[in-house]
């Protein structure tokens, strides 16, 4: 069946993920971290929309107000985009915001990753996946797997990608109210760098862990609170998720994760959604479920 044609008025998904696992492997000479993770895409995240217009321009004419139009990611995509292509039109931007910033979900690279996967069919450039991938990875580190559409094993500084499919499960995601610099915690000196390399075949859930989890526990109260809070309804199961601050644990049944939900406290937001290993975003491309 022949792919959707991409609609300008449409809303276009921006998903979240979460990191099943994080093991930080060492230190690279260029200042980044080599790691091993397991990215887990969401159905839940934010919303973009475009309007294509003939003048070159790039607009975000709607946003979070809390970042600069210039120095968000949805502007700097576009812009990215529209420079390596050649490309001589230009967007209006719309974003609905709903992946809390410095979060540890990856909101930002996913609304980048949207960017250019729908401008690429808008502005009709005609790259392929793994190229835009590419110019993805210049932006950020996590944008390639919300490019590439599919839950994944992840190794290198995130980019050397393996789609994985993961079994099916409900996540309450705790967001406690703070931001996490993801550079302020790659930088701690108590931050370990060493875990041993695993192997995709070899890996349990259960014997891994997230290496940034004890110094974000360290450094923000809200975030271990939430942790221990979630952490006693989830069986022991709750963890960070990212460098960021929110929290989650798996679920087998929407309505368990439901019954937690409903007792989050009222200073902390709460969402629950389900594990997809298709991004909705590639299904809304057409690129199947």
């Amino acid at each position: 069946m022949a792919a959707p044609a991409a609609n300008p008025g449409r809303w276009w998904p921006a998903p979240a993920k979460l990191n099943l696992f994080l093991h930080i492997t060492g230190r690279r000479a260029d200042g980044y971290h080599d790691l091993q993770t397991l990215f887990q895409l969401v159905d839940w995240g934010d919303d973009i929309a475009f309007e294509v217009t003939e003048e070159p321009r790039i607009e975000r004419i709607e946003g979070p107000a809390a970042i600069p139009a210039e120095q968000d990611l949805v502007v700097r995509a576009a812009s990215a985009l529209q420079a390596a292509s050649g490309a001589r039109r230009g967007a209006r931007i719309r974003v609905r915001k709903r992946i809390p910033p410095g979060g540890g979900l990856g909101g930002g690279s996913s609304d980048a990753a949207t960017v250019l996967r729908v401008l690429n069919r808008l502005w009709d450039t005609g790259w392929s996946v793994e190229a835009l991938a590419g110019l993805g990875l210049t932006l950020g580190a996590d944008v390639p797997v919300f490019v590439r559409g599919s839950s994944a094993w992840a190794q290198g500084r995130g980019e050397q990608l393996t789609p994985v499919e993961v079994p099916e499960a409900w996540y309450l995601i705790v967001y406690p109210g703070v931001a996490v610099p993801t550079a302020d915690i790659f930088q701690a000196p108590e931050l370990t760098r060493n875990s041993p390399l695993i192997t995709i075949r070899a890996v349990s859930l259960a014997g891994t862990r997230n290496d940034c989890e004890i110094v974000v526990r360290a450094r923000y109260p809200a975030v271990a609170a939430a942790l221990d809070w979630l952490d006693v309804r989830a069986g022991g199961t709750a963890r960070l998720s990212g460098t960021g601050s929110c929290v989650y644990a798996a679920f087998g049944r929407a309505a368990d994760a439901e019954r937690v939900a409903a007792r989050v406290p009222e200073e902390w937001k709460s969402f629950v959604a389900r594990g997809v290993n298709r991004s909705p975003l590639a299904v809304a491309l057409g690129e199947g479920a």
